[in-house]
């Protein structure tokens, strides 16, 4: 192959030493440098700068001998200096830096808010953050000049890469709300579509910090008209049901970012958050009257509807809710206590009809510590929990006995049927505490349209692919308590009550009362006819007792309390889990 030569370094007579310049070549448009192999002599440069040179020929010639070397630079001082590449790399990826941004970092801290870097740092393990696009600026450099898109649209307002979180690979994507107030931009979008494909690809856990103000108008530089087309949304979306998804709310959360954030298994948010998905601007466009953003979903709100699935105080808190949440999807601990079994026989009152704290129980029970219950305002007299036994994360699926009796009215059976898919979707066996008298009833209940939410539990539960353990503490009554059992008393894995159970077809006063009208009315109203129902009342709960109900094999066993944790254990090992079904996770 034929070469140039660009640079004759050295000429005829000249000493060199090993590792020395000689000559520069070029072929194919790249440069060669030769250099000598050894201290010699140039007895001849036969090439000059300039010649064009054939494969074999003979360059120069070079004699062995010993010379006054000069020294060799050490690899240490050849990198000492810094090139002008990496210089500006440098200088680039240091204004995104939150420390070389103290102005918006100052304001934010004095909200009482996290930076995007810092809640990022707080929730990855040390050293794990891989960041995608961090070098992107806001698509306005038809209208703003570059130093100022560097300085102020740093990532174009999303953070965003994969990491580690207690020791697994994850996806984080956090809107800077120092940026542009944390809304949506052109480049924002590409890069959050980027960082989706990989997690959908790698199978990546989600986590989403999503303040911000939904979609960005400003950006000029793209020749589009609505920016409707883009694929973010739906790219989010197609997540669920397939990895673990963890939605993050502090401050405001409007319009693009809410819509996010609604698609995510669970919702943690914080006290001073507000989530809606119109913000103030998009509520007064649409007439709709003017309000201030703290008017606008606020947080109370937002727990008591079911929005909220985790309240917490502030973005600390929040950080370690996730990482205690998608724990739970990461497999058993070896580490972990549990307070002592004796304790459940007293978890009880004796009366059969005085409530109690079902919350409490749900903690004795689990594993100390590791009880977490999600949309603990919403549909409240159906408790739903993540908690582990012996270490193995489960489902926990609880009646509330402290409201309505613990009946199942549309929330409850909403929020009972959504929480049997999320389980049923990241593989997590289920375990349901059952003291209900049923669904709820009435013309004001029929007015929520009962019969279809209450059904939900009944699709849900048909569709497991984990294993359901049933244990009835008090009240099993009529289809409530089928529906908390996945459909039925023999469709659990297992099925067992506390000696202190009874059931029925239905509440068994309201039994007696329907079954022995007449009696009941042939006798005066008074004690007579109290004792008479006294009398029939007494004959269901024999009738409807665990006992009973083990001698007919309608339940698998009746066990002490103190047996509870032993029980569910044996339970849960047996278990085995099917294959995941397509389709995503209902939102609701």
């Amino acid at each position: 192959m034929a070469c140039t030569v660009l640079v004759a370094a050295v000429q005829g007579g000249e000493a060199v030493h090993a590792g020395q310049l000689l000559l520069v070549l070029e072929a194919m448009k790249m440069e060669h440098e030769i250099h000598a192999q050894q201290d010699g002599l140039i007895n001849e440069v036969l090439a000059a700068a300039g010649e064009l040179v054939q494969e074999g020929d003979l360059l120069l010639s070079l004699s062995p001998q010993a010379t006054a070397s000069a020294p060799i630079a050490s690899p240490a001082a050849a990198t000492a200096a810094v090139r002008n590449d990496l210089q500006a790399l440098r200088d680039r990826l240091a204004l995104t830096e939150d420390a070389n941004r103290p102005q918006a970092i100052a304001k934010r801290h004095a909200l009482g808010l996290r930076s995007a870097r810092e809640n990022i740092a707080d929730l990855c393990d040390a050293g794990s953050f891989s960041e995608y696009g961090a070098l992107a600026v806001a698509a306005q450099a038809s209208r703003r000049g570059a130093d100022d898109l560097r300085r102020n649209t740093p990532a174009d307002g999303l953070v965003c890469g994969t990491a580690a979180i207690n020791g697994q690979a994850c996806a984080v994507l956090a809107y800077d709300a120092t940026v542009l107030a944390g809304t949506q931009g052109m480049r924002n979008h590409q890069k959050t579509d980027r960082l989706l494909g990989v997690a959908l690809q790698q199978r990546l856990p989600l986590v989403l910090f999503a303040e911000g103000g939904g979609g960005r108008p400003g950006d000029t530089d793209m020749p589009i008209v609505a920016g409707l087309h883009v694929t973010t949304f739906a790219s989010h979306a197609r997540l669920s049901g397939q990895v673990p998804m963890v939605g993050i709310a502090a401050g405001r959360c409007f319009a693009g970012n809410a819509a996010l954030l609604g698609c995510c298994d669970v919702i943690i948010a914080t006290e001073a958050s507000n989530i809606g998905m119109g913000g103030p601007a998009m509520v007064e466009g649409g007439g709709l009257g003017v309000f201030a953003p703290e008017q606008i979903g606020p947080s109370d709100v937002q727990a008591r509807n079911g929005v909220i699935d985790v309240l917490v105080r502030d973005e600390a808190e929040a950080v370690a809710v996730a990482k205690q949440y998608l724990g739970f999807f990461q497999g058993s601990v070896p580490d972990w206590t549990c307070g002592p079994p004796e304790a459940l026989r007293q978890a009880l009152p004796e009366s059969r009809t005085r409530s109690y704290d079902m919350r409490a129980l749900m903690h004795q029970l689990a594993d100390t510590g590791s009880v977490m219950e999600l949309r603990p305002g919403f549909g409240p007299s159906v408790l739903t929990a993540l908690a582990r036994f012996e270490g193995r994360p489960v489902g926990l699926l609880a009646s509330n006995p402290a409201h309505l009796g613990g009946a199942i009215d549309a929330d409850a059976a909403d929020k009972t049927a959504r929480f049997m898919r999320l389980c049923n979707t990241h593989g997590l066996p289920l375990v349901s505490l059952i003291d209900t008298p049923g669904f709820m009833v009435g013309p004001e209940t029929e007015a929520t349209a009962q019969v279809r939410h209450v059904s939900r539990i009944f699709v849900a539960a048909a569709h497991l692919r984990v294993p359901l353990l049933a244990l009835i503490i008090r009240k099993g009554y009529g289809l409530g308590a089928m529906a908390l059992a996945g459909g039925g008393f023999h469709a659990p894995l297992a099925t067992a009550a506390w000696p202190s159970a009874e059931f029925g077809a239905m509440g068994l006063e309201g039994a007696v009362r329907l079954g022995y009208r007449k009696e009941l009315e042939a006798q005066a109203e008074g004690p007579a006819r109290e004792a008479l129902f006294q009398s029939l009342l007494q004959q269901q709960v024999d009738n409807g007792s665990a006992l009973n109900m083990a001698t007919t094999l309608e339940i698998d066993a009746v066990i002490d309390p103190a047996d509870s944790r032993r029980w569910l254990s044996q339970g849960l090992a047996a278990g085995k889990i099917g294959p995941l079904l397509p389709g995503g996770l209902d939102a609701w």
